[in-house]
């Protein structure tokens, strides 16, 4: 399995209209695909900034299960993380969009990459890494 390539990362949401305009309006993905099974009860939405799995790029799988409007978070996720070219700008686009930043652009503690992070509307934490390419 030496050929293997990352896919997606799946999250639950409350409420799926509000966590894909989080994720489309502020933070610039796409919508790629969704796919409801009434059956089952449960709505996907993959989002990502590709072209729906392409070569290299992951993807985020928002699940909303009917009728779940909240979830416990515990305390082993970490965060996803996104790489943009201007984590102070893209920190005010969340900002100026109702979204929650919760540590301000600047370097990581002893090095001199500048990140921040943001809270998606279920309070998943997003490192915004600045990429200049």
């Amino acid at each position: 399995m030496s050929q293997g390539r990352f896919l997606h990362t799946m999250i639950r949401v409350g409420n799926l209209d509000r966590s894909i305009k989080f994720y489309t309006e502020l933070l610039g993905m796409k919508e790629l695909r969704r796919r409801d099974v009434p059956d089952g009860k449960y709505t996907l939405a993959f989002l990502g900034y590709g072209e729906g799995n392409a070569e290299g790029q992951g993807e985020i799988e928002l699940t909303y299960n009917y009728g779940v409007e909240k979830y416990e978070q515990g305390n082993a996720f970490g965060h996803l993380a996104v790489g943009v070219p201007d984590v102070a700008a893209a920190c005010e686009a969340v900002r100026a969009g109702g979204g929650k930043v919760t540590r301000e652009a600047g370097p990581v503690k002893f090095g001199t990459t500048i990140i921040a992070f943001v809270e998606d509307p279920d309070g998943y934490k997003i490192e915004l890494i600045q990429r200049m390419s």
